[in-house]
This record gives structure tokens, C-alpha cells and sequence, in this order.
């Protein structure tokens, strides 16, 4: 059973800014209270109030000025992918919206891939689709080992392609899925049988079908979309 690691102050602090700063009760372009305010406020020091900011900026909640005061960023033209989890999960319960948006550009990203996969992949990592297509068929593995299988076909698939930037960009959202694992077993459920789609889609990138690898993994990305609502 995993153990529940207690929050710092810091991390206490981070969290109660970063889920105003998402739902609008800062807007962009105003003033966080000075540190020191905030530092009295929650009973805090200085170097924990400035560790909260600090993750606030990482994320490019807020923007930090030597001599200026802290003030909110607009997350939706500033911010990267890294602030997702945040935006999806922390602010009250899930955002439909937002994962809507994850599931419609992962679908996106893994299609797009299959089809650069089949035309680049080594003999290597088409070997390693059809060993992992071949563990998603077998008989139903617990949805943690499910959601791993899942998670390496995918990656290997992105990989396979060859761009860096899909590289990247997969690598992401990897903080979401595992962390929320909970979340998102369905996708793997053993009553979706998606074991053939990952078989057809390892088959056709190996024998360099681009189009037959698109549908495929168009049609497992879509039922694992499904599942999720």
C-alpha cells in the first residue's frame, strides 16, 4: 500500500495560490500580497513563503521582478504543459473541459506518430511493440502492470516516430497518468478488449502500414477516451 507523504508548509502554501491563480481569483496581471503578508497571514517564515513562490514561478504561475512585486501570469498564453495535472485535478475536482482537451490532443499525438513509426521505426522497437501489444493481449494483468503496458506501448510507439519534440511532449504528460493513476484505469479495463488493437497496431508498423497503423491506434485511443466518461 503506498504511504501518504504529509505536505510541507511550502507545498500547503503553493497549492492554496496556485488554485486561486487557476480559478480566477488573482487575474492576470495583479498583485500578489507582499511575502511578508502572506508570511504573517499563514503564520509562515520568509524562506517558506519564498519556496511557494518559486514553484509558483517554475510553473510560470507568476512572474517574479528583483524590486517589483509578484505578480499573476496569464497561465493560458504563458504556461506549458507541466501546469495540466494542475489545472485537470487540483482546483476541486476534475475539469470535463480540460480533459477533454488531454484526451482529444493525445489522440492527435499517438496517430500521428503510428503513421511516422511505420515508416522509421528500428527492427528493434518494432520487436518491442509486438512483445508489449503481445502483454496487453494476454490474460488480464492488474491495472497498475495494465497501465504500465500501456503507457510503454505508447512511448515506444512516440520513440519509434523519431521527432524529439513528440519525445517531449509525451514525457509531460507521463506526471499526469501515473500520479493520477487511480483516475484513468478504466482506459485500460479488461471488458474494453483492446488487446487486437494494440496487436494491429504493432503489426502494421512493423510491415511499415502507415495507414493501417493510424486506424488502429485512432480506434484504441478512442474507446480509451470513452471509458473515461
Amino acid at each position: 500500500m503506498p504511504v501518504l507523504r504529509r505536505l510541507t508548509a511550502s507545498e500547503e502554501l503553493f497549492r492554496v495560490l496556485r488554485d486561486a491563480i487557476l480559478t480566477g481569483q488573482y487575474a492576470p496581471g495583479e498583485k500578489l500580497p507582499p511575502q511578508r503578508a502572506l508570511a504573517q497571514e499563514y503564520a509562515l517564515n520568509a524562506t517558506t513563503v519564498r519556496e511557494a513562490i518559486k514553484r509558483l514561478e517554475q510553473l510560470r504561475l507568476v512572474e517574479v521582478r528583483h524590486g517589483d512585486a509578484v505578480r499573476v501570469s496569464d497561465w493560458r498564453t504563458q504556461s506549458g504543459l507541466d501546469v495540466i495535472a494542475h489545472v485537470l485535478f487540483d482546483t476541486g475536482g476534475v475539469r470535463h473541459d480540460t480533459l477533454d482537451a488531454l484526451m482529444e490532443a493525445r489522440r492527435g499525438l499517438l496517430v500521428g506518430c503510428a503513421a511516422l513509426a511505420a515508416a522509421r521505426r528500428s527492427d528493434d522497437q518494432a520487436a518491442e511493440l509486438r512483445a508489449l501489444a503481445a502483454t496487453a493481449a494476454a490474460p488480464p494483468q492488474d491495472a497498475n502492470a495494465a497501465q504500465l503496458t500501456d503507457f510503454a506501448f505508447f512511448a515506444t510507439i512516440v520513440e519509434a516516430a523519431g521527432n524529439l519534440v513528440f519525445t517531449l511532449v509525451l514525457n509531460s504528460t507521463r506526471e499526469v497518468y501515473f500520479e493520477h493513476a487511480a483516475f484513468f484505469t478504466t482506459m485500460v479495463a479488461p471488458e474494453l478488449e483492446l488487446g487486437p488493437f494494440y496487436e494491429r497496431a504493432a503489426a502494421a508498423i512493423e510491415i511499415g502500414d502507415g495507414d493501417g497503423a493510424q486506424a488502429a491506434v485512432a480506434e484504441l485511443t478512442l474507446r480509451q477516451e470513452q471509458a473515461l466518461r
